[in-house]
C-alpha cells in the first residue's frame, strides 16, 4: 500500500509540468505574433541588413495566422489553443537561436551568420515534430508532414527569394538541422514506449488526460477501466433520524476513495452521495487511498444505485459524550454509539497524506479484542502534509486505542441532534466543492457538540483551529472539522498542488461566520434521536495499484530520457555556436 501511495505522489509532482501551458490561448495568440515580428525585425535588421522590415513584418504575421488555422486539421482534437500554445513556443525557440547567435558573434568577434535563422527554422520543426506526436496526437509520419509548413512558411516570406537556396541547402546547415530533426523522432519513439509492458503508450495516456482537463474525458476513462478489476466495496451509515422522521440524517463512510482527478471517475463522488441522500449528509473521508478509485461515470452509477440496499446492522437510542485523546501531534476523537466507535483521525495542524491502511487493520484488531463491533474510522483530512512518520502514526495508533478503552467505560445518553448545511447560503468560493458546508449539533447529557464537515479537499493548515477558536470564542464547541477530499474543482487551479485546499482562497474567519450561522440553525432543529448503523455491500470496478505503478514509472523514464537526450541536443547546440 505504501508503495501505491508512492506513486501516487510522483504523479502528483509531476503536475507541475502541465502548468508550463499558457492558461489562455489569446495569450499565447497574442505573443506568438510578437514574438514573429521581433523574428522578422532581428532578421532583417541585424542578420541581412535589409530596410524591408516595414512590409515583412505584416506578411509573416499574416501567414503565421493562416498556418495556425492550419495546424489544427493535423490534431486529433482539432483544437486551436493547442495549435496556438505549439506555436507559442516554436517560435519562441527560433527566436533564441537568433539571439545566441548574435551572442557568439559578439564574445567570439566574428561576423554574424546566416546560418543561425535557417539552423532557428529547423529547430522549430524538429519541436513540432515533438509536440505534434506528444500531446496534439499526431503518428511520426503526419508529424514529418507537418513539421516543416509554419517554420518554413515564415521563412519564405521573411527571407528574399533569391536567397532561398542558398540558405536552405547549405551544407552545415542541413547537417544541424536534420540531426535535432532525427534526434526529436528517436525522442518520440523512445517516450511513447517508456511505459511498456504495463503502458502501451505513453503519449495516448498523456493525451487522453489533456483531453480531459476540457471535459472530454471518454478516453481517459476508457484507459482506466480497461485497466480495472471489479470487487465489493463496503459502504457504512450512521443514519440518525427523529421519531417523526422529519430530521432524517446520515454520516458516511464510503471504501472509495475520491478521485483520480477532475473530472474523471469518482472525482466528485462525495457530492453525487450527498445529493443521492437528499443533501441531507457529511460524506467523509474513510482510511482509503487512490487504488480505490472508481475509474469512470459508469462505475459511478453503478456504486449510486446499489448506495440504497442497506442493511441494518445494529439500531439504539443512546451513545456516549465525545472523548478526545491527544499524544503530541495525533489526536482522536471518538464516540460510542451503542457498541459501534466512531472515531476521527487528524494530526491537524500538522496534516499528512492519506492514512495508510495499515493503521486501520491495527484498530479494527484492537477494537475487535476488546469485543466491539467493527469501528467506523475517518480520515479527518483537515491539514496539509506528507505521508504519515513512523513517529506520528505510532503516536495516532496509541491515541485511537486510548480512546477506545476510555469509550468503554463511558455512559451512554439518549441521543437529541440538529443537522443543517449551506443550501440555501451563498458560500460558493473556489476552495469548496458543490456539497458546501454542514453542521451536526450533538445533544448528549445536556451539553452540546458540533461536528463540521466541508466538500472540499483537505484544508490549509492553522485553518481548522482558528474556526475552533473562533467557535470556542462563540461558547461553541466545535469537536472537529473535516472535509470529504473531493476531487472536483470549481475553477481549474494552475498551481503545483492541482488542486485548492480549504483556506487557500477563502479567510478562516469567513469560513467561521458561515459555519456558526449553519451551527445556529442545526442547534435550533434538535430534535429526539435514533441511530441505526448501516452497511452495503456493492460489487464495481476499482483502478488499483498497478496503473498508478505503472503511470509513474512512464513518467520516471519519460523525464530520464528527455533529460539525457536535451542534454546531448544542448552540447550540439553549443558548437554550433563555434562555427
Amino acid at each position: 500500500m505504501k508503495k501505491s501511495e508512492d506513486d501516487v505522489s510522483n504523479i502528483h509532482n509531476r503536475f507541475s509540468l502541465t502548468l508550463v501551458n499558457p492558461s489562455s490561448q489569446y495569450f499565447s495568440l497574442v505573443v506568438s505574433l510578437l514574438v514573429a515580428s521581433v523574428i522578422a525585425a532581428i532578421i532583417h535588421l541585424l542578420y541581412l541588413g535589409t530596410d524591408e522590415l516595414w512590409f515583412r513584418i505584416p506578411i509573416v504575421l499574416a501567414t503565421l495566422g493562416v498556418v495556425q488555422l492550419i495546424d489544427i486539421q493535423f490534431t486529433k482534437r482539432k483544437e486551436y489553443s493547442k495549435s496556438l500554445h505549439a506555436s507559442l513556443f516554436g517560435n519562441l525557440l527560433w527566436l533564441l537561436t537568433l539571439v545566441m547567435g548574435i551572442a557568439a558573434s559578439i564574445v567570439l568577434s566574428k561576423e554574424l551568420s546566416l546560418f543561425f535563422i535557417t539552423f532557428g527554422m529547423l529547430l522549430f520543426a524538429s519541436f513540432r515534430i515533438a509536440i505534434f506526436t506528444t500531446t496534439l496526437g499526431a503518428n511520426i509520419k503526419k508529424a514529418w508532414a507537418i513539421c516543416l509548413v509554419q517554420p518554413l512558411s515564415m521563412f519564405l516570406v521573411l527571407v528574399p527569394m533569391d536567397m532561398w537556396i542558398q540558405m536552405v541547402m547549405e551544407p552545415m546547415t542541413l547537417g544541424y538541422g536534420i540531426s535535432f530533426i532525427i534526434i526529436a523522432s528517436v525522442w518520440v519513439k523512445l517516450t511513447d514506449k517508456a511505459g511498456r509492458p504495463g503502458m502501451e503508450s505513453t503519449h495516448r495516456t498523456i493525451q487522453a488526460y489533456l483531453a480531459s482537463q476540457k471535459n472530454d474525458f471518454s478516453e481517459a476513462e476508457e484507459l482506466m477501466e480497461q485497466r480495472s478489476s471489479k470487487t465489493k466495496i463496503a459502504t457504512t451509515q450512521i443514519r440518525l433520524h427523529s421519531p417523526n422522521h422529519k430530521t432524517d440524517f446520515r454520516m458516511v463512510l464510503p471504501e472509495i476513495h475520491p478521485g483520480p482527478y477532475h473530472p474523471v471517475g469518482g472525482s466528485n463522488i462525495p457530492y453525487l452521495i450527498y445529493k443521492n441522500l437528499d443533501s441531507s449528509a457529511m460524506v467523509m473521508h474513510s482510511i482509503s487511498d487512490h487504488s480505490l478509485n472508481l475509474p469512470s461515470k459508469n462505475e459511478v452509477e453503478i456504486y449510486l444505485k446499489n448506495l440504497d440496499n442497506c442493511v441494518t446492522k445494529e439500531e439504539g437510542l443512546t451513545c456516549t459524550e465525545p472523548v478526545t485523546v491527544q499524544i503530541n501531534k495525533a489526536r482522536v476523537l471518538g464516540i460510542l454509539f451503542g457498541n459501534n466507535p466512531l472515531l476521527f483521525l487528524s494530526l491537524s495542524p500538522h496534516g499528512m497524506e492519506d492514512i495508510p491502511n495499515f493503521m486501520k487493520k491495527d484498530i479494527e484488531q484492537y477494537a475487535k479484542n476488546r469485543n466491539y463491533s467493527k469501528p467506523l474510522i475517518v480520515d479527518s483530512h483537515n491539514a496539509m502534509g506528507k505521508e504519515i512518520s513512523k513517529e506520528d502514526a505510532e503516536n495516532m495508533l496509541k491515541a485511537a486505542k486510548s480512546c477506545l478503552d476510555t469509550l468503554i467505560r463511558k455512559n451512554s445518553y439518549p441521543i437529541e441532534f440538529g443537522y443543517a448545511n449551506s443550501e440555501d447560503m451563498d458560500v460558493w468560493t473556489e476552495d469548496l466543492g458543490m456539497g458546501g458546508l454542514g453542521i451536526m449539533c450533538l445533544k448528549i447529557n445536556d451539553k452540546k457538540f458540533f461536528l463540521g464537515w466541508a466538500d472540499a479537499n483537505n484544508m490549509e493548515n492553522g485553518v481548522r483551529e482558528k474556526i475552533v477558536q473562533n467557535f470556542a470564542d462563540k461558547n461553541y464547541n466545535l469537536l472537529e472539522i473535516c472535509t470529504s477530499d473531493t476531487h472536483f474543482a470549481r475553477v481549474k487551479p494552475r498551481n503545483k498542488n492541482g488542486y485548492n485546499q480549504l483556506g487557500l482562497m477563502t479567510a478562516a474567519d469567513k469560513l467561521s461566520n458561515w459555519l456558526l450561522e449553519i451551527a445556529k440553525k442545526a442547534e435550533d432543529g434538535i430534535e429526539v434521536a435514533k441511530y441505526e448503523i448501516l452497511e452495503n455491500q456493492t460489487e464495481v470496478k476499482i483502478m488499483g495499484q498497478e496503473i498508478f505503478e505503472d503511470f509513474s514509472k512512464a513518467l520516471d523514464n519519460s523525464l530520464r530520457i528527455t533529460k539525457m537526450i536535451m542534454s546531448g541536443c544542448a552540447v550540439l547546440f553549443l558548437t554550433s555556436l563555434f562555427l
